[in-house]
Order: C-alpha cells, then sequence, then structure tokens
C-alpha cells in the first residue's frame, strides 16, 4: 500500500527546520483503491461536529469523523497499515527518534472528512509529536480551499496577528509529516458544494511521551460507535 517516497538527502533536516514534510504519492495506487473501498464501508460511523474547541483558542470545528476507536474495531486494514514497520521506519529515519504508536486508541488514526462549504479544522496543535496524514480525496483546485496551514515552532493559540502561516495544497494519495505539536495548524474552510477533503490521521509518538495533554480528541473523537 505504501510507495517508496522519494526523498532528498536533506529531508529530515527540512522536517526539522520547517516542521513539516511532504510526501507525495506515498500511497500507491492500488492502496488509494483499497482505502477509499475502505472508507465507502466506514461512513456509517462517522458523526457530525460543529464546535468551537474551547481548549485551542475556541478555533471552530465543522467536519465529520470516525475516531480511533471505531477504526480499531471495524477496519483491520487501517490498523495493520498504521502498525507497519516499513512505515516506523520511515518516520524513524526522518525524525531522528524512535517513533512508535499511541497506546491510545481515541487519537490513534482517525477520519476527518470536509464535505460541505464552510467545512474547517481550526487551528490547534495535537497531543503526540508526530503526525502523518494521509490524503484519501482532496480538491484539485487550491481555490476550493481546504488547505493546510501551519506556523512552524508556534504553539500560541488563537495565533498572534501577523504570525507568518504557510500554506500547503494536496492531493489524493499525497501524505505529510507534521511535528504536530510544535506546530499550530489548521485547514482552511471548503468554499464550494461538491468538494470533500478526507484525511487519515495517524498520530504518532515517542519513548515518555505516551499521555495526552488536552481533552481536545476526546471532544472531537470520543462519542463515535466504537
Amino acid at each position: 500500500m505504501i510507495s517508496d517516497p522519494d526523498l532528498s538527502r536533506d529531508a529530515a533536516e527540512r522536517f526539522a527546520r520547517h516542521g513539516y514534510l511532504a510526501l507525495p504519492g506515498l500511497i500507491s495506487r492500488p492502496g488509494l483503491d483499497r482505502l477509499l473501498a475502505e472508507l465507502e464501508l466506514l461512513e456509517g460511523e462517522a458523526v457530525r461536529r460543529d464546535f468551537a474547541m474551547e481548549c485551542m483558542g475556541g478555533s471552530p470545528r465543522h467536519m465529520t469523523t470516525i475516531g480511533g476507536k471505531a477504526l480499531a474495531a471495524r477496519s483491520p486494514l487501517i490498523a495493520d497499515l498504521y502498525e507497519r514497520p516499513e512505515l516506523l521506519g520511515l518516520l524513524s529515519a526522518l525524525t531522528g527518534e524512535r517513533v512508535q504508536g499511541v497506546g491510545e486508541l481515541t487519537e490513534r488514526h482517525v477520519l476527518n472528512i470536509l464535505h460541505q462549504p464552510g467545512d474547517t479544522h481550526g487551528e490547534h496543535t495535537d497531543d503526540y509529536p508526530y503526525a502523518l496524514v494521509f490524503f484519501l480525496q482532496a480538491p484539485e483546485d487550491a481555490g476550493d480551499g481546504g488547505l493546510l496551514e501551519y506556523a512552524p515552532h508556534t504553539t500560541e493559540l488563537p495565533l498572534p496577528d501577523g504570525t507568518p502561516v504557510e500554506r500547503r495544497h494536496h492531493r489524493a494519495g499525497d501524505a505529510y509529516l507534521l511535528r504536530a505539536d510544535t506546530t499550530a495548524h489548521r485547514v482552511s474552510p471548503l468554499t464550494r458544494p461538491g468538494v470533500r477533503r478526507t484525511v487519515l490521521n495517524f498520530a504518532y509518538t515517542t519513548p515518555g511521551r505516551e499521555e495526552a495533554r488536552t481533552p481536545s480528541a476526546r471532544l472531537l473523537y470520543g462519542d463515535d460507535h466504537g
């Protein structure tokens, strides 16, 4: 399911500097097809979320989610992908740390679906150090929204006025690695009907970082059907 990423020699250095690394085409075409078929089977587990996340500066959540407990119970495919040795090896090489899976199920692997105009995943930081994000569906045109927006080495929320923000557009089959606990990030709102942005988010940690630091994952994913 995973293609060998085409990485330059300075990929780890760029990740350390920016807290972000694009991994275009990380999912093979057959792997993407399998995940899209899995998504179709799992959408009955999805829960609509519309609220402000107070512990993240009151930023909005307008999205549909499938949390980690539901995925663990219903999707051996995703659970197996999360623990693939080659994936853990890649992440360890890029981060320079011994990357390991998160023990707590709620946030370990989740599906985030934006599918209505105005849907957005407001600014936040994650409980665990690393997020590997796979795009199953994505707007073809950057003008349709769904862009990753992030501020490297910034954790203050709400983001202070004038904070430099990077913006990245991704396509289906792409992935990226984010230093998610020290990089404030958000997803720009979708701008028109008929556009979908569906990502599979894998949270990873390192030895000694095994506890969630905020209630954000429980609030966003805790009422799933798992």
